[in-house]
């Protein structure tokens, strides 16, 4: 049976560890693995915008999986205006790459600029449409991020016109109703988990003697999440608190975010149970997850959600607002615990219950790993992924009926 070839389009350099290239390129990767491996076994081309001039122009990422950069303005990132400029152009390009025998049967696009260009060609080209947000401008403003004027419209316009949305949680795909796409074009597909990676066994960075090691990564540090983390402290006196995230190491003494964060410290007198690590090495992350008894995701509007399910793929629980993914990927109770957002006292007396309470802990970090690989590992979601692309596949054509010869008398043809 012959597999269906699938364009994937982002505008992320996926030479980076941003979390939407690691996203894009492990699901190339899993759906290219093949059927004797137990994957779908897909033709899988990422094509991104060049970035880097000296980057070659195709590249193979697995076996069945190929990255193809694209000469599209200058070879170097760009912001969100001056990518807006190049759409055009971009889809220009893919229309010329996929006309022909190089023709994808499923177009999925990651992001709403990338997601403009893809609709662009797909549609002139009559090729089925599939869109993944990674994040809503709605979701954006609501946390006070700045959001490009242009981006909610967009969106708007290219989820009603896509074949199918991908939303990333259950919040996503309420959100992708209330601006009018389409219910039943939409399904969840959620992020997945490096579960060969991120595992419970392995080494653990090192924490303070005597001390449980709370451990919180916030999408940035001035999200509320640190900030909230900190003043929990306060209540919980046998813990220390691992802050990762921001700037490089290097970077944290002129940060404005640290700096606020250190003084909230010494203001509550915690400062000496606080520690800033700076941004970790994608290759560090599992060693600190490891680490940690908990993980805390207290932003009170978008926790980071790759974070939360990779901390569980690592037996850690997850103590989080029931905001976003997380909504979905803890279970309170089960694998963690669902808290208010804007009641750091509260959290804090709740943590020290927890630290204490190891016979929960320990049935909650079984819990978390089992579901992390079987909810979240990334065969499933390619598993899932590949479902949804048949979906939206047109039918295939019947085979034509090839007529029986007349039946003939047995005397006559021994004749």
């Amino acid at each position: 049976m012959r597999r269906p070839a699938l364009a994937l389009v982002t505008l992320a350099d996926l030479a980076t560890a941003t979390p939407q290239a690691a996203r894009v390129r492990e699901l190339a990767r899993s759906l290219a693995r093949p059927a004797d491996d137990g994957g779908p076994g897909h033709r899988v081309t990422i094509f991104a915008r060049r970035q880097d001039p000296d980057a070659r122009s195709r590249s193979r990422l697995a076996s069945g999986a190929a990255l193809r950069l694209l000469d599209v303005g200058p070879a170097e990132p760009l912001t969100e205006d001056a990518a807006l400029r190049h759409v055009g152009a971009l889809a220009e390009a893919l229309r010329e790459r996929w006309t022909g025998a190089a023709r994808p049967d499923v177009v999925h696009a990651h992001g709403w600029i990338a997601g403009l260009a893809a609709c662009a060609a797909a549609r002139e080209l009559d090729i089925p449409f599939v869109l993944s947000y990674h994040g809503l401008a709605a979701g954006d403003r609501r946390a006070g991020r700045p959001v490009h004027p242009a981006r909610m419209r967009v969106e708007t316009a290219i989820g009603r016109d896509a074949s199918l949305v991908l939303a990333a949680h259950t919040a996503e795909a309420e959100a992708l109703a209330r601006m009018g796409v389409p219910r039943p074009a939409v399904r969840v597909l959620p992020l997945g988990v490096d579960d060969d990676r991120f595992t419970p066994e392995g080494p653990a960075a090192g924490g303070r003697r005597g001390r449980a090691r709370l451990l919180t990564m916030p999408r940035d540090l001035g999200d509320g999440g640190a900030e909230a983390a900190i003043r929990a402290l306060v209540h919980v006196p046998d813990a220390e608190l691992v802050v990762a995230g921001g700037p490089d190491a290097e970077g944290l003494g002129g940060d404005p975010d640290v700096h606020r964060l250190t003084l909230l410290a010494k203001e509550l007198h915690v400062e000496d149970r606080v520690e800033f690590t700076g941004a970790v090495a994608p290759r560090a992350l599992p060693k600190l997850l490891r680490s940690a008894r908990l993980l805390l995701s207290l932003s009170p509007t978008l926790p980071v959600p790759e974070v939360a399910v990779e901390a569980m793929a690592c037996g850690v629980p997850v103590v989080t607002t029931p905001a976003g993914a997380n909504a979905d990927s803890v279970l309170s109770g089960i694998t963690g615990l669902h808290v208010p957002a804007g009641r750091p006292a509260a959290v804090g007396r709740t943590l020290r219950r927890l630290l204490a309470d190891e016979t929960t802990l320990h049935g909650w970090s079984i819990a978390a790993v089992d579901r992390a690989r079987s909810r979240y590992g990334w065969g499933r979601i390619a598993a899932e992924a590949a479902r949804a692309y048949e979906r939206v596949l047109p039918e295939p054509e019947p085979e034509p009926e090839v007529e029986a010869a007349p039946e003939q008398d047995a005397e006559a043809l021994a004749s």
